[in-house]
Formats: C-alpha cells, structure tokens, sequence
C-alpha cells in the first residue's frame, strides 16, 4: 500500500506505532512542520529538511539530515550508510524505554538552531569521494562522460553523488542516474539546472 499522507503513515505503520508516535510528539513541540518524503513523515523549517521519523522491522528512529553537524555529545548517532553520505545521521531505538524525551528535544531543537544559523556540514578536504556503483558503472562504459564529470567542481561532484546515494531504491537511483548524465556532459551542476526552473 502506497503511504501519501504522514497520518496514513502513523496509522498503517505495522511496528512500533506507540513508539513513533512519542517521537511525532516531540518533533512536533519544537514548531517544526510536518510533510511526507520518500514515503517517510519530514519535518522541515522554511523548506529545510531537518529529521525524518522512520519504522522497520528491528528498530524506529530519528533520521537528521545534518547530523553531522550536530555536537552529539552522547554518542547516540550512526551513519548508516558510511561512505555513501556525509551529512545523515541516525538515532536509533528498540524500545520506548530507550526514547529520552528532553534528550531527543535538545538534539533536535540544536539541529533548527544550525539551520537558522547556515551551520552544514561539509566534508573534510581531501576526504574521498565514493562513486555510487551504478555511476561507475556508466564512467566504466563511457570515458567521456568521466572525463566531464571530473571537470566539475568537487562541490558539484558531491551534490550529484549524494542526490543519487540518498535514493533508497536501485530503480530510483538508475532514474536519477539517467536524468542528470546530460546535465554533467553540459558541465552543469544539479542546482544550476534547478535555479533556471
């Protein structure tokens, strides 16, 4: 069944409903909105993803899409996908025990704080940028299209890895894949194609 609203969300959710309705709760105190993304409730401020709440099979959680630049005095965030994005971080629980109310508040109402403030991450100078496989896979096939993907700038370089890696799905990553290679022949970055709509 296709989830269209954050309330068919919170409702058809088959574990952890109590649980991440604790953790709605919370978001929703600190006058963030709420929308539907990727089929997961988003809060954003002014347009601006700040934390995602998500449910599977061994565990709910708090999705913050800086949290990398969050303090995280207590070590309560993974990246899950290591390698492949440098700014997600999650929270995650088993159990309601485990949610921390006025924790849980402080580290999202710090994530608002950095938004209002322009505080990003940005990954550290020299670090490595990992190519999805199916981009290598197309570099593999076509030397010209790395060529003029190495011709970008590093910070072009990354939007476009992390607009595909962000994909969850291997169709939805392939899409993108395919929409933006003649964006990168032109020597385009994702955002100048954006800016001109």
């Amino acid at each position: 069944m296709k989830i269209e609203t954050v309330n068919q969300y919170f409702s058809s959710t088959a574990c952890w409903i109590d649980e991440i309705a604790i953790l709605r709760g919370i978001v929703l105190s600190t006058g963030l909105t709420e929308t539907l993304k990727w089929g997961m409730p988003t809060y954003t401020l002014e347009q601006k993803n700040i934390v995602g709440i998500g449910s599977f099979k061994s565990y709910f959680g708090l999705w913050f899409f800086q949290g990398a630049a969050l303090k995280d005095e207590q070590k309560v965030l993974i990246n899950a996908q290591k390698g492949k994005t440098g700014s997600l971080r999650q929270w995650r629980f088993t159990s309601a025990d485990q949610v921390d109310r006025g924790l849980v508040k402080k580290y999202i109402l710090e994530a608002i704080a950095n938004q209002k403030a322009g505080v990003i991450h940005k990954p550290k100078k020299g670090e490595k940028l990992e190519l999805p496989l199916e981009l290598q896979d197309q570099f593999n096939m076509n030397m010209d299209l790395k060529n003029a993907f190495d011709s970008l700038s590093t910070g072009n370089k990354r939007v476009y890895v992390e607009y595909i890696t962000d994909a969850k799905r291997e169709t939805t990553r392939k899409r993108r894949i395919a929409k933006i290679i003649p964006m990168i022949r032109e020597g385009k970055g994702l955002n100048d194609n954006y800016r001109k709509r």
